[in-house]
């Protein structure tokens, strides 16, 4: 099922972006010559460089190193950002959501890579693929996003490095350094461990890391189910332990440096070992997600600009079955009476016998990028790239018993998703207090599969029409923005704009095909427990974004600052949900009016809409005192979604959130006492019966000491051990007969973690 063609026989259209690239920069080039024979000139203004990119907040180092001792989950590590918070999802895998828009919908690159989650569930989202410990830097982009950032995506887009190669100082010798570093979190018997090597000289570098993570099942802060066996011939679960909520997870990294002057080669290569991660808002649990990551990447910088360059290669082998909190054994030996849980011989019939339900699946996702960016005066800056990406999906289920044989269920075969972008941005800096930008993005997004089949005769006719369909599909994407920042003095600045961004539907969006009540369940990423199938006619979303932020602060940036950001996107096409109609009987008349249990759901386009309203800031409360610097920091956060077409709430809305803290920097010491305050979500989605959660307020203590090559964290989270449902988690489906469209109870949410005390220590040699 694995489709092995390379970058370097990719279709002709990947041709074609190769030869318009290189003459861009061609001309980037004969422009610099010409610039070369003009009369030399002294440069007294700052010039563009990315780290002045407009609309951007950036995650440094120093907050990273702050925030991994909490968490095993990258996606956390932005949860301070404004308007930033993350979907439940598993213990290292949760998706970031910016203003209201999730998943899919948001641009996000590991280390330059797109990366694409091979799974019906999507319990392999980008984020999932870099540890917290190896996290150097995160970029969020959450209002008007750059096009030469986005792409393929409606929401923000959300950029995590790793530290870039090391080198030895001139006439210093061989660089020789290291790191090891041990993670404990009470809740869940986490614990983990991470290292990091290097050895380099002044032109090479060799860096390893490496990380290991395993935790439990967490406990709530109180009871929300009976106490029992998970499932039939499973453990012992207590009240409130939330069940599948265990995870072993195993990264290793190698990366190799080359520096020639202004030229830096760097090639990683990457090894994910995810043994086992339990889903508690989804039917079934990660057993295995094995991945291979090559990264090839070029930076350049010339008289005339830079060059950034990079073809990557990421392969994946998920598995998906029931996990130890499940019920894994269905039905009997034939003519015995029906006790779930026992093992038996899988047979086929209703009457038979299942082992489980495997579910299997190989993703190939190959990229190539080049970005130039041209000084073509002192005030304008052009940027100009290109993009290719070619994605390979199989998704299989081997028979495994009952109504599950005797053949494999082809879900996604030979699954194809290409992309091809071009992209030009004009940034101006016309004087000390304006800054302009403009930018267009073409993007082509070609996708097509296979022919499938069920387990069994059962499935002919869908498997026969979908067959027969027409599932070569072709979108001609178009991105705009435009936007401006205006700096009056050094106290007040002011971000405005509006975009127009494209992204067009995923694999499994347009082609998961049966209605079937078992296989409509298997497809799900919302973590809401309800079932979904595709729509072979859906189009690609559109949506129109106006943006402004307002932001006030000290004249060095660093000892006050209040920043306020106000939005509104209206999107085309939205792709939403409706209860699916067919003559299959899970789509009939009771599935159309239930209110109070999980239902099958279809995509569809719609129209909707979202806005809201992030304030942050920080003030100095005292400083120069004998107790060290006291600062304290609040960020609010709004966000309301509309389906205009229904008239019904957007799924998984954050209703308004507050979080608060004081910090006390003294000597090697940073203490922090948080509090995070969550109102009550009533505005749910009814199509999809979301659960409504009550409000909550969580007091956190963190503390974390620096002394020469050690650094210690210690910290409390939920230190009263407050019982609370994270708005975001979905519904619990995390134990019993998950198979069964009503073997798992309706109406209970995933809870929040009890209180948690963690510790980490690392030390740098």
């Amino acid at each position: 099922m694995n489709n092995n063609h390379g970058i370097l026989h990719a279709p002709p259209y990947t041709k074609r972006l190769l030869v318009l690239v290189t003459a861009c920069l061609i001309q980037g080039g004969a422009l610099a010559e010409e610039k070369s024979e003009a009369p030399s000139i002294t440069v007294t203004a700052e010039p563009i460089v990315d780290g002045e990119a407009p609309d951007r907040t950036a995650v440094d180092a120093a907050v990273v190193k702050r925030s991994r001792a909490a968490t095993s989950d990258t996606a956390s590590l932005l949860e301070n950002v404004p308007g930033v918070t993350t979907y439940g999802a598993g213990g290292v895998s949760s998706l970031p959501v910016i203003h209201g828009l999730a998943d899919d919908r948001l641009r996000i690159k590991v280390d330059g890579m797109d990366l694409i989650s091979a799974c019906g569930n999507h319990m392999n989202p980008p984020l999932s693929y870099i540890d917290p410990t190896s996290v150097n830097n995160a970029q969020v982009f959450a209002g008007i996003t750059p096009v030469s950032v986005g792409g393929d995506s409606i929401g923000g887009a959300i950029l995590v490095d790793s530290p870039e190669p090391e080198f030895a100082q001139p006439g210093a010798g061989l660089l020789q350094k290291g790191e090891v570093g041990a993670t404990f979190r009470s809740n869940g018997n986490v614990r983990g461990g991470n290292v990091k090597a290097t050895l380099a000289n002044e032109s090479i570098s060799l860096t390893y890391r490496g990380s290991t993570i395993k935790a439990d099942d967490y406990k709530a802060g109180g009871a929300f189910k009976p106490a029992g066996p998970a499932a039939a011939g499973r453990d012992w679960l207590d009240a409130d332990e939330v069940g599948s909520t265990y995870y072993d997870s195993t990264n290793h990294a190698l990366d190799l440096g080359l520096r020639n002057g202004n030229h830096l080669f760097e090639l990683t290569l990457g090894l994910q070992d995810i043994s086992d991660q339990g889903y508690p808002n989804q039917r079934m649990d990660m057993t295995g997600n094995d991945s291979t990551q090559i990264n090839l990447g070029y930076k350049g910088e010339f008289d005339w600009g830079s060059l950034d360059a990079r073809a990557y290669r990421e392969h994946t082998r998920h598995k998906m079955q029931f996990g130890d909190d499940k019920l894994f054994w269905y039905g009997s030996n034939a003519g015995a009476p029906n006790p779930d849980g026992v093992p038996c011989t899988p047979s086929p019939g209703m009457n038979g016998c299942a082992a489980g339900m495997p579910m299997d699946t190989e993703g190939d996702n190959r990229g190539l990028t080049i970005k130039t960016d041209i000084a073509l005066s002192l005030r304008d800056m052009l940027r100009v790239g290109g993009e290719v990406q070619r994605y390979r999906l199989d998704d299989w289920w081997e028979p495994s018993g009952k109504g599950m044989w005797p053949d494999t269920f082809l879900n996604i075969n030979d699954g194809q998703r290409d992309r091809l972008a071009l992209f030009a941005e004009w940034e101006a800096q016309w004087d000390p207090q304006w800054l302009t930008q403009f930018g267009v993005r073409g993007e082509r997004v070609s996708m097509d599969t296979g022919e499938v089949q069920g387990y069994n005769a059962t499935y002919a006719a869908e498997a026969a029409a979908f067959n027969t369909a027409d599932r070569d599909k072709t979108d001609n994407n178009l991105d705009l923005t435009a936007l401006a920042r205006f700096t009056p003095d050094r106290n007040r600045s002011i971000e405005f704009g509006y975009a127009r961004k494209t992204r067009s539907p995923n694999l499994y969006e347009r082609y998961a095909w049966s209605t079937g009540g078992m296989a409509m369940r298997m497809i799900n990423m919302a973590g809401d427990g309800n079932g979904y199938v595709g729509n072979l006619d859906l189009e690609p979303e559109i949506a129109h974004t106006l943006s402004a932020t307002f932001d006030w602060h000290a004249a060095d940036g660093e000892d006050w600052g209040l920043k306020l950001t106000p939005y509104f996107t209206y999107v085309d096409d939205y792709i939403d949900a409706k209860r699916c109609s067919s003559a299959n009987s899970n789509c009939g008349a009771a599935n159309q009016t239930a209110t109070d249990a999980f239902v099958y759901l279809q995509f569809v386009n719609q129209s909707a809409r979202l806005y809201g309203l992030d304030i942050s800031g920080h003030y100095p409360l005292a400083k120069g005192t004998r107790f060290g610097r006291f600062t304290a920091r609040g960020a609010l956060s709004y966000v309301r979604g509309e389906n205009r077409d229904t008239g019904d709430n957007l799924y998984n809305m954050m209703p308004l959130n507050l979080k608060l803290a004081v910090e006390q920097q003294y000597g090697g010491w940073t203490n922090s006492l948080e509090a995070e305050l969550v109102d009550n979500k009533s505005d749910v989605s009814s199509v999809r019966n979301e659960l409504e959660t009550d409000s909550y307020a969580l007091l956190h203590l963190r503390s974390s000491y620096e002394w020469k090559q050690l650094r210690l964290d210690l910290g409390v989270e939920n230190l009263f051990d407050k019982f609370y449902n994270h708005p975001l988690a979905g519904a619990y489906v995390g134990q019993g007969k998950t198979m069964s469209g009503t073997g798992v109870p309706w109406g209970i949410a995933v809870p929040g973690m009890g209180r948690s005390l963690y510790a980490g220590v690392n030390y740098s040699f």
